[in-house]
C-alpha cells in the first residue's frame, strides 16, 4: 500500500467521506457538524448536503435518541458528541437502550450507529471537558468501544465501526487530533477486537489506552536505555478486547502494567487486572500495576491537571515496581 502522512483529523474525515460515498444510509448528526468544530466533519456538508450532515440542538439525549431510532429503521447514523464528558447526558439511551435492543427483540432489531466523540485532557479545559470516560461504556452489554491512538488506527477502526451492526463508542483523544502518521491511500479496515503490538519486548507487558500509548512508547525507550525491554500493546478496542494478544505477551514477560487516562477506580485497568487474576494467574510473577487518573474532578490549571493523570515518569516507575527494582 502507498503511504503518506496525514493528521488524525484528516484520517477520520477520510473515513467519513469513504463510508458516506459507499453507503447512502450513512449520515452524520450533532452540534455544529456542518462547520466541523474539531475538523473531523469539516467540508462534508458541501459534498453530501444538509440532509446527510445535520446540525442538531444542544441536547445530547435527543440527538442520540434520534440516531437510535434511525439505526433501528435501517439507517447508519454517526453521532458526534462535542466533548466526551457530554456522553453522560445521553447515558440512558446509550446504555439502557442502544446496546440491548438487538437482544431484547430476539434479533428483530439492530442498532448500527456510532457515537464519535473527542475526549481526554489537553491542558486546562477543566472538569467538564477533559475526562476520559471510555471505561464507563464497557459495562453496558451490547456496546463496543474503540480507542485509536494513531491516524492509521483511527481511519481503519472508524470505517469498521460504521459498518458494524452494533452501537460503537469511538473516542478520539484531543491531544492526538493534530498528530501526523502514515495512512495508506488505498482502502483498508481494522477489525474491532484486534490489538496491535506497538513495540516488542521481553521483560514487561505494558497495555496502554489511547493517548497513553505515546507516553508508554516514550517510557519504553527510556527503560530500554536502562536495559529493560517493554512490550507495548495498544488494545485499540476495549470491547471487544483482544485478550489473546495480551496473553501471548504475558506468556513471555510474566509481568503486566496497564495505563489509561481514565480514572483508576473502576477503570479499564481494574477490569484487565481482574481478568489477569481470573484467567492468567499462573503467568504472573508479580502483582499487576495499573495507572490512571485520580478520582477527583480534573482541575483547570494545566500544572494540576498534569499531576492528576499518568505521566511518562509514572509509567517508568510502575514498570520498575513490577520488576521489583523500586519500592
Amino acid at each position: 500500500m502507498s503511504q503518506r502522512k496525514i493528521t488524525f483529523i484528516q484520517a477520520v474525515r477520510e473515513a467519513f467521506q469513504e463510508e458516506m460515498r459507499r453507503d447512502e444510509r450513512v449520515f452524520v448528526l450533532g452540534q455544529d457538524v456542518q462547520a466541523g468544530i474539531f475538523g473531523t466533519t469539516s467540508g462534508l456538508v458541501r459534498e453530501f448536503g444538509q440532509e446527510r450532515v445535520i446540525n442538531t440542538p444542544i441536547c445530547e439525549s435527543a440527538t442520540v435518541g434520534a440516531a437510535l431510532g434511525a439505526a433501528m429503521t435501517g439507517m447508519r447514523p454517526v453521532v458526534q458528541i462535542m466533548f466526551g464528558d457530554f456522553n453522560y447526558m445521553a447515558m440512558e439511551i446509550t446504555a439502557n437502550q442502544a446496546g440491548q435492543w438487538h437482544y431484547i427483540s430476539d434479533g428483530a432489531l439492530r442498532a448500527p450507529m456510532v457515537i464519535e466523540t473527542p475526549s481526554g485532557a489537553r491542558g486546562g479545559a477543566g472538569y467538564g471537558h477533559s475526562q476520559s470516560l471510555e471505561a464507563a461504556f464497557i459495562l453496558p452489554p451490547g456496546l463496543k468501544v474503540a480507542v485509536p491512538s494513531t491516524p492509521y488506527d483511527a481511519k481503519g477502526l472508524l470505517k469498521s465501526a460504521i459498518r458494524d451492526d452494533n452501537p460503537v463508542l469511538f473516542f478520539e483523544h484531543r491531544r492526538l487530533l493534530t498528530q501526523r502518521g502514515p495512512v495508506p491511500e488505498e482502502e483498508y479496515l481494522i477489525p474491532l477486537g484486534q490489538a496491535d503490538v506497538k513495540r516488542e519486548g521481553r521483560d514487561v507487558t505494558l497495555v496502554a489506552v489511547s493517548a497513553t500509548v505515546q507516553k508508554a512508547l516514550r517510557a519504553a525507550e527510556e527503560l530500554s536505555r536502562r536495559g529493560v525491554e517493554v512490550e507495548v500493546i495498544d488494545p485499540r478496542t476495549l470491547v471487544p478486547l483482544d485478550k489473546e494478544t495480551i496473553f501471548r505477551s504475558l506468556q513471555k514477560t510474566y509481568r503486566l502494567v496497564v495505563v489509561e487516562e481514565g480514572r483508576r477506580r473502576g477503570g479499564f485497568g481494574a477490569e484487565l487486572s481482574a481478568t489477569a487474576m481470573d484467567e492468567w494467574f499462573d503467568y504472573l510473577d508479580a502483582p499487576v500495576q495499573r495507572l490512571g487518573a485520580i478520582s477527583a474532578p480534573l482541575p483547570y490549571s494545566p500544572v494540576l491537571e498534569a499531576a492528576c493523570i499518568p505521566s511518562e515518569e509514572d509509567i517508568v516507575h510502575a514498570v520498575l515496581r513490577v520488576l521489583g527494582e523500586e519500592e
